[in-house]
């Protein structure tokens, strides 16, 4: 499939929409839809199987999930691909980094819960790591943002990308810290002190957003708040090509209220700017001179549900157990929507990861959006569990999910449930280390 070009002028997000754009599938794929363990076969039972408990019905969507990270990978790779078909069996061979590193989390939460068995995940936890250390093309330790996942060949003409190569670096600290194995110890650490950090800021305070051989440096820059907390915590707390903690301070952290509600975000961004890096560094119960980003996040899940109930006018699917916009797929190809303030072509569709990685922040409410949507919209749930976007208005579905929708609602879920990706990714003593340095108390 050709793929446009991306220039060293566009932004990771109009990047993704572009690209978004041309790899649609047609809604008009036919779909074997799963019936579920709390839905049943829709013939008439009075009794009926008893109700879900909350930690029954994530871990239902949490084993789903984890089967896309299984299915969806090249067994002697392991590269994750970007997007798949909601049903399964698909054949595109395109991955992201960032979806192979929610995919390495994953790994270390189905092997804690018993999904697969030990000696099959800690074999593909060891060829994903192998390949991306050994086989993989890398610039100053940072990766292509698109590969094909059985060669690691760059994809689309993709960018060598900043925060997606730390979303990659935050899977592999997890697998480091929570396998006990010395091949999988060395590797992650190996990849890790690889990464060039300074080279990424291009002579600037401010990381650039990627570097293309064709270009050079991306000129946009993280430089306002959104999901690179990771990357710059990544990287002061780097023992090997670190930057200057100072970074921490360099850039904008600009304030909106909203009905009452103020808190630091970006107002362009959508809501998966305060979910990301919350899978993996726990900012509960501190906070720098600026903020407490975990409270911060609750505030701006808080603002974001009111937004959506405000459009309820509009969209009469919104409802209070019915809401939830963030980055996804559309009818019409890839999107970067949300609010408040409202941005992108908002039509009533709902994004269940908006929910699903808010899960932690918002848990009553995220967790009544989740079960309202496999109950009252079956053809939502498939066998990675929910499709990555539809319409209740139109009676659109998605055919696909997205690597990266997929995995921030298994760990955010995880964390809840058990905190168990934030406990194992915040043992990596260079994690504690940034944490200090930056001024967290």
């Amino acid at each position: 499939m050709s793929c446009p070009t991306p220039t060293a002028h566009l932004s990771r997000r109009e990047w993704l929409a572009l690209l978004g754009r041309t790899m649609l599938v047609s809604p008009l794929l036919n779909l074997a839809v799963m019936s579920t363990s709390c839905g049943g076969s829709g013939t008439s039972n009075t009794l009926g199987p008893p109700p879900l408990s909350d930690d029954q019905f994530l871990d239902e969507i949490e084993r789903a999930i984890f089967l896309y990270f299984w299915e969806q990978a090249s067994p002697s790779t392991g590269q994750v691909k970007d997007r798949a078909f909601a049903a399964g069996n698909d054949t595109r061979t395109v991955s992201s980094i960032s979806a192979t590193g929610f995919g390495l989390t994953a790994l270390c939460i189905a092997d804690q819960r018993g999904y697969m068995t030990s000696a099959n995940v800690v074999a593909r936890v060891q060829a994903t790591l192998s390949f991306l250390l050994n086989e993989m093309t890398n610039e100053n330790g940072f990766f292509y943002h698109f590969v094909d996942m059985n060669t690691g060949e760059r994809a689309y003409s993709s960018e060598v990308s900043s925060i997606d190569t730390a979303i990659l670096m935050c899977g592999i600290l997890t697998c480091r810290q929570y396998f006990q194995d010395q091949q999988i110890v060395s590797m992650a650490t190996q990849l890790y002190q690889q990464v060039n950090w300074p080279w990424m800021l291009d002579g600037g305070s401010t990381f650039s957003m990627g570097w293309t051989p064709e270009s050079g440096f991306l000129s946009a820059r993280w430089d306002t708040y959104a999901e690179m907390l990771m990357l710059y915590l990544l990287a002061i707390g780097a023992t090997v090509n670190p930057i200057p903690a100072s970074a921490w301070q360099a850039f904008a952290r600009p304030t909106l209220t909203y009905q009452g509600l103020t808190y630091i975000t970006n107002l362009s961004s959508p809501l998966f700017i305060h979910q990301y890096s919350h899978a993996w560094f726990d900012f509960r119960n501190q906070q720098d001179v600026h903020a407490n980003y975990f409270n911060n996040s609750i505030t701006a899940t808080q603002a974001h549900k009111l937004f959506c109930l405000s459009l309820a006018s509009h969209f009469s699917d919104y409802s209070d157990n019915l809401w939830g916009i963030t980055a996804s797929d559309s009818v019409n190809g890839y999107v970067v929507w949300g609010g408040p303030p409202a941005m992108g072509p908002i039509d009533g569709s709902i994004v269940p990861c908006a929910a699903g990685g808010s899960i932690p922040f918002l848990s009553s409410d995220c967790i009544a959006v989740l079960r309202n949507i496999q109950s009252a919209f079956p053809n939502s749930w498939q066998r990675y569990s929910f499709v990555d976007a539809f319409n209740p208005i139109s009676g659109w579905y998605d055919t696909d999910v997205i690597g990266i929708d997929r995995g921030i609602t298994m760990l955010m879920a995880e964390n809840q449930r058990t905190g168990f990706v934030w406990s194992t990714f915040m043992k990596n003593p260079e994690a504690g280390a940034a944490i200090k340095a930056v001024g967290f108390h």
